[in-house]
């Protein structure tokens, strides 16, 4: 077990650092902290330390809840490597997964995206000759926000001042890409309606459609993954397992089952956390990667009026729900003959329709179903978990409709909520079965998660995936980013930069960075970490 339970002798020492929540940029932030010698302390609600890269266990079979695939790391230089190798120690492996990493699956045809970048542009302009130009033009623009979001994100750490000044200049470039839809964006360097079907065919990697997805992101979530898709070897819990070890080798503690009620606040400085349980630990500053809204609407509930933080939670809206269907099959991945290669499941060529369809009548076609093959991802799972295969399905759901139960306890909802999960699981198995005909007939067990056990693990209020949508208004907030008006007070994880493991790892170098007036970005690059 990771880490330890929390009691109350906790509260007794005083900390340099405390970071809520143990997600990847804590675990980044208190790793980084904790190896400059700093005394920290992470605290997680839940159970099991890890956030999103935890994994659960039923019957003799093991799933993850967030992590599917990571673009770059099999590259040593490349940012997300550098990092997660300097907060394990470089004890963390991976496995690429090779060709195709996505298959895009529309009714009439499939799309297979493969590495690297001019294998991806061949086979793109092959399927799509008449639109070459505008396959090219989309790629420069991949390169052109890949170049931008540098400047623009580290902005966020600098000192108020300097962040200031510099601003308008590291920003305009980014703003401009990011102000529009990626609808708009494709549209227009080329009308072709399957074109950007396919090549928003990942759409759910961000959380939503083209047509409300700011650009940015889709040209961030396609250039991370041009080289090919990776899977850590051991499943995502070996993220958190070789994390914990670094913060606690350095004099760190981590620790679960340690709820935070409220941030503490004196002069308007943060000097700690009240615990849901009542007690109270102090530290010198405070982290929270627990998310914006959770941040200034829970944790500091009773400051929001004088902070004007209402206002602040007015300008964002929650990222959507989703349905995750876990299989357990009796069968080894090998035998069963399951690829590496995640598939997206889509109606037809128009995304937006795809979606509002389906939230208008849930009995409609599932927008996408996104189907992953951990098992097979894994080199180690044949050693761990012989002679069988596990499979992953997800879809969009929306928290409202939930709202008959969402005041239940989990296990304690009832048999309808039961019977609507059981509705779903066969919808969802059906979709699967026409993909992976190998395993009908075969499955031992399945699960299906909920918003409700979203909200309930990942303590996020409305069962979202992404935290705070990536709409192009996102990006003109300029008070998401590291330091907050409370002095000693910090954010770090998706929030402040965007979704992904990758850009959560940026926001706890960024965040620590703001914290130490240090530029660990180039620190890191020198070896000086």
């Amino acid at each position: 077990m990771l880490g330890n339970k929390y009691n109350s002798s906790i509260a007794n020492q005083r900390y340099d650092a405390l970071v809520i929540g143990s997600g990847v940029s804590g675990l980044c932030t208190a790793a980084l902290l904790s190896k400059i010698g700093r005394k920290v302390l992470l605290i997680e609600k839940h159970h099991i330390i890890g956030g999103y890269t935890h994994m659960f266990k039923r019957k003799g079979y093991e799933w993850d809840v967030g992590i599917h695939y990571i673009g770059e790391v099999h590259r040593g230089d490349s940012t997300g490597r550098r990092i997660f190798d300097l907060i394990t120690d470089g004890n963390l492996k991976w496995a690429g997964m090779g060709n195709p990493y996505d298959r895009i699956v529309f009714p009439d045809q499939s799309y297979d995206f493969c590495a690297p970048k001019e294998v991806f542009v061949d086979g793109m302009v092959k399927e799509f000759p008449e639109d070459e130009g505008a396959i090219q033009q989309y790629m420069n623009l991949l390169d052109q926000v890949s170049k931008a979001k540098r400047k623009f994100f580290v902005n966020k750490a600098l000192p108020p001042l300097y962040r200031k000044i510099t601003y308008p200049l590291v920003a305009k470039q980014f703003l401009k890409l990011s102000s529009r839809t990626t609808r708009d964006v494709i549209s227009e360097l080329s009308g072709n309606e399957r074109l950007l079907g396919v090549l928003a065919g990942q759409w759910g990697d961000l959380g939503l459609p083209p047509g409300s997805s700011s650009f940015v992101m889709q040209a961030m979530v396609a250039r991370h993954y041009l080289d090919g898709g990776n899977y850590p070897v051991g499943g995502a819990k070996s993220i958190a397992a070789a994390v914990v070890p670094v913060i606690e080798g350095n004099g760190g503690t981590a620790v679960f089952n340690a709820g935070v009620d409220e941030i503490l606040i004196r002069h308007g400085r943060a000097f700690g956390v009240r615990l849901e349980n009542g007690d109270e630990i102090e530290a010198d500053l405070v982290v929270s990667s627990a998310g914006a809204v959770n941040t200034f609407g829970r944790f500091l509930r009773n400051h929001q009026e004088k902070l004007g933080i209402q206002t602040k939670l007015t300008q964002v809206r929650p990222s959507s729900g989703h349905f995750c269907l876990h299989i357990g099959v009796k069968e080894s991945a090998q035998s069963l003959g399951l690829e590496k290669t995640n598939l997206w499941v889509y109606p037809g060529y128009n995304h937006d329709e795809n979606v509002d369809n389906f939230l208008n009548n849930q009995d409609n076609d599932f927008p996408v179903v996104f189907i992953s093959f951990p098992s097979a991802k894994d080199p180690s799972w044949e050693t761990n978990h012989p002679g069988t295969a596990t499979i992953e399905a997800i879809t969009m759901a929306s928290y409202n409709w939930f709202d008959k139960w969402k005041n239940f306890p989990w296990k304690r909802r009832g048999q309808e909520y039961e019977d609507y999960k059981e509705n779903v699981s066969s919808r969802l198995l059906e979709v699967i079965y026409q993909h992976v005909p190998s395993i009908r007939g075969k499955v031992d067990y399945y699960e299906l998660s909920t918003p409700l056990s979203t909200r309930d693990m990942a303590n996020y209020s409305t069962g979202e995936l992404y935290g705070i949508d990536h709409t192009p208004s996102r990006f003109q907030l300029r008070w998401l980013r590291p330091d907050t008006p409370i002095r000693k007070l910090f954010l770090t994880g998706q929030d402040i930069l965007t979704v992904g493991v990758t850009s959560s790892l940026m926001s706890g170098l960024l965040t620590c960075s703001a914290i130490l007036k240090r530029n660990l970005v180039k620190d890191m690059i020198a070896g000086k970490l």
